[in-house]
């Protein structure tokens, strides 16, 4: 409906009868449907820290993925951002390591999830839709499954049903625009920005939900975001130097 409301069926059409295109969707999809499954399970089982520590790695990930496989080059303030954050995400690593994979996980799924839109030429939206229609099959497939063996909670209460679709959208808006900012930005500009979604989630965990915060933990938050202020600050006075080049 989306799609046809902003009149780009017929570039879904088009990428649906592109073989160059389906195949590395039909494998960001993938990406992306175990990186929901394994996040949506970790909330439930109350490994909401876990989760953001996932997202605090995805970050260095697609560093390391923009670096090796697209050969972006670095410069010495980023890289020293980088290792800072890095030093700061592995002592929150250190002190979780029983739920490590839960983070490894969603680290990776969601950094190749990340290459694989950026090198794929179709633009965010009909790229999603392509990725929804392959998922769609086996999605409702389990649903099914799961009405039969009483464990489907869509349509049992209103207030759960509203929750739920409202958890749809919260969850698309954000895929949608990091699609369009995987294409435009380096991919380690986009690394170091996604940490700020991985600390909303670590203070909701803390805040909201109760989960306990370690000293280790704290000292890992403030290296973290030491890393980011002096990435923000290099990306900053680099654009500077360029706008003051083009005058």
């Amino acid at each position: 409906m989306i799609l046809a409301a902003r009149r780009t069926l017929p570039a879904l059409r088009q990428a649906l009868g592109d073989r160059r295109i389906v195949l590395p969707l039909a494998g960001s999809a993938v990406m992306i449907g175990v990186n929901w499954l394994t996040y949506v399970w970790a909330v439930n089982a109350d490994h909401v820290i876990a989760a953001s520590l996932g997202y605090f790695l995805n970050p260095l990930v697609n560093v390391a993925l923009g670096v090796i496989v697209l050969k972006e080059r670095l410069r010495r303030p980023q890289l020293v951002a980088i290792a800072v954050a890095a030093v700061g995400v592995a002592i929150l690593a250190a002190s979780a390591l029983t739920t490590l994979w839960i983070s490894l996980v969603l680290a990776f799924s969601f950094a190749f999830y990340g290459l694989l839109r950026k090198l794929t030429p179709v633009a965010a939206m009909p790229g999603l839709g392509v990725e929804t229609l392959l998922l769609a099959p086996p999605a409702t497939a389990y649903l099914f499954w799961e009405a039969g063996h009483g464990g489907i909670g869509f349509g049992q209460d209103m207030a759960t049903s509203l929750l739920l679709i409202l958890s749809g959208v919260v969850t698309t808006v954000p895929l949608v625009l990091f699609a369009v900012a995987a294409r435009r930005l380096p991919m380690a500009t986009l690394g170091l920005l996604q940490f700020l979604a991985p600390t909303l989630q670590f203070l909701c965990g803390v805040v909201v939900l109760g989960e306990t915060l370690s000293a280790g933990q704290m000292a890992s938050f403030a290296l973290i975001w030491a890393g980011l202020i002096l990435f923000a600050t290099d990306s900053y006075n680099s654009a500077r130097r360029n706008r003051v080049a083009a005058a």
